[in-house]
């Protein structure tokens, strides 16, 4: 059998003598998509900084397609075809859609030294069509787009430079139930493409209608995984909680 895309194996992370995650294992496959759900202080964000290499494990293994892995430092993971879509979304807001797609990846002439804008602009649009993210134009400003087209430039700049795994944390908070709708279409379409998605949610009615699996942290404690399907609603509440019967 393939090995996973990623393996987080007895994963520990301490700040000082804070435990923030202790002993926390999970795999995840491609064209799969795993929630992480908790509450606030659960650990969720630090493991996503974990596999993003914003924060060193203390201990415990992290495996991509079956190889370990050691992240000093975003780019190393980024090397390893890991991208993430964080909160803030980290998009240039006085820049085009096109220059945010390639931000830090600037397709340059050879010799000219000069942008290779059309190439750029014809690259931005393509994905945009394939994952149905409706912006006016790849040349559109991002300050002059909605909340929903920007997340869904972000999810789409991830998905452009990922080749194993997207991390995304809480990618419809700030938004109203149309473009939550729309950005959860462009996420469950990320399965054709067969990536790995590991998605950060407070909404459990998101998390049913997207993932595959839910894994239940509190406290810094893997509680456990659940099949989407063979589980309810009720059940990840009480395993949220801690108020199982």
């Amino acid at each position: 059998m393939t090995p996973p895309v990623l393996s987080l194996t007895n994963i520990h992370k301490t700040f000082g003598g804070v435990t923030a995650i202790e002993d926390f294992s999970l795999d995840v496959r491609a064209g799969e998509i795993v929630a992480l759900v908790g509450d606030n202080g659960a650990g969720k964000s630090t493991l996503v900084k974990i596999v993003a290499g914003v924060q060193p494990q203390t201990s415990g293994a992290i495996l991509i397609d079956g190889e370990e892995a050691h992240f000093r430092d975003p780019s190393v993971s980024q090397e390893k075809g890991i991208q993430v879509v964080y909160q803030d979304l980290a998009l240039a807001e006085r820049q085009p859609v096109y220059m945010n797609m390639f931000l830090g990846r600037e397709l340059t002439h050879p010799w000219l030294r000069r942008l290779q804008r059309r190439r750029m602009i014809a690259e931005t649009e393509k994905l945009m069509s394939e994952l149905d993210v409706r912006i006016p134009s790849a040349r559109a400003v991002v300050r002059d787009l909605s909340g929903g087209q920007r997340q869904g430039i972000a999810i789409a700049r991830a998905t452009h430079w990922a080749t194993k795994l997207v991390l995304m944390d809480e990618p419809t908070a700030a938004l109203g139930v149309a473009e939550t709708e729309r950005v959860e279409r462009i996420i469950d379409g990320l399965r054709a493409r067969n990536l790995a998605i590991v998605i950060v949610s407070h909404s459990l009615d998101q998390v049913f209608r997207l993932a595959d699996r839910i894994c239940v942290l509190r406290r810094g404690r893997q509680i456990g995984v659940r099949e989407t399907r063979s589980v309810t609603r009720n059940e990840i509440v009480a395993m949220i909680t801690g108020l199982e019967s």
